[in-house]
């Protein structure tokens, strides 16, 4: 298949694009900065491609649209917010603009989303049926999607509502892991708001799955089905590096660290449960948070 995948030099896409290359597929990507390689395609995120560059996504089968910004590196100031939403709303409708107007479009849009779609819910279950939350980041989801979905004129689209990818080496995992590997882990508040993860290697394997499987199509929540509260999170990972778990991290100094950034990502919880990717035949490695961990961290 010749593929185009935006985020390529993140965590999720590097992975993704060995994956690709692994099948022997074609794979083009997505550089905001000057073209260095073949398979390299410049664009501006507020302009879009070049008409020499649109030109090479003729034929395409495929796009993994993983592209946007940073939500968990510095506090959330109001312009850092315009980034975060920016970079998804509009970043998508230039996308799929470019993409519709080709003469032979692409047959297949994976798009990535978020479980912040659903927003701070407590001991609710969520399935891809549930309603978008309120607040910041259920909207900043819910217009990723909307652009995501437009796509719809001319291909199949696919929405993974991403949840906490377990990785050792970035995201929350990678975080987490430093103050265990002190001694100095524990709950984070009062550790009963819900975690919904999914190991890395299982989000790798769903979006080749969505790529491959041309039945799918909608939104899917791209998380295991065994969510765990934070408490029981912070016991597992403390098991996995034998460390101890009696130190936690008040509510409030979160709040002063980090912001509305620190309230919504490690305070705010949802407990998202993967009906649909399951009716849908995927097959979870790691269904497990332990094993899981295990896979990352032993």
């Amino acid at each position: 298949m010749k593929i185009l995948v935006t985020g390529a030099s993140g965590l999720v896409g590097r992975a993704i694009v060995e994956r690709l290359h692994k099948r022997g597929d074609e794979v083009l990507k997505v550089t905001r900065g000057n073209a260095s390689a073949p398979d390299q395609i410049k664009w501006n995120p507020e302009s879009g491609f070049s008409s020499e560059e649109l030109s090479r996504l003729e034929n395409l089968d495929a796009v993994i649209h993983l592209a946007g910004e940073n939500v968990a590196d510095e506090r959330w100031t109001e312009e850092k917010k315009r980034r975060i939403r920016e970079s998804r709303s509009n970043g998508t409708r230039i996308l799929v603009d470019a993409l519709k107007n080709l003469k032979n479009p692409p047959k297949s849009f994976i798009a990535a989303s978020a479980i912040g779609f659903y927003g701070n819910r407590g001991d609710e279950i969520l399935t891809e049926e549930s309603l978008a939350g309120e607040g910041f980041f259920p909207e900043v989801c819910k217009a990723w999607e909307t652009e995501s979905f437009k796509a719809k004129s001319f291909a199949r689209v696919v929405c993974l509502r991403i949840g906490i990818v377990l990785s050792r080496d970035g995201g929350a995992l990678a975080k987490m892991a430093t103050p265990f590997k002190l001694g100095v882990g524990g709950k984070v508040g009062s550790g009963k708001q819900w975690m919904s993860w999914i190991a890395f290697d299982d989000l790798q394997s769903l979006i080749i799955f969505s790529l491959t499987n041309g039945e799918m199509h909608g939104a899917y929540n791209a998380t295991a089905p065994n969510p765990a509260t934070n408490e029981e999170f912070t016991s597992a990972l403390g098991r996995v590096l034998n460390r101890p778990t009696f130190f936690s991290v008040p509510a409030f100094a979160l709040t002063l660290l980090f912001g509305e950034m620190g309230e919504i990502l490690l305070l705010n919880g949802c407990r998202v449960l993967p009906n649909r990717t399951l009716e849908s035949g995927f097959v979870f490695e790691f269904p497990t948070l332990e094993a899981a961990l295990r896979k990352e961290l032993d």
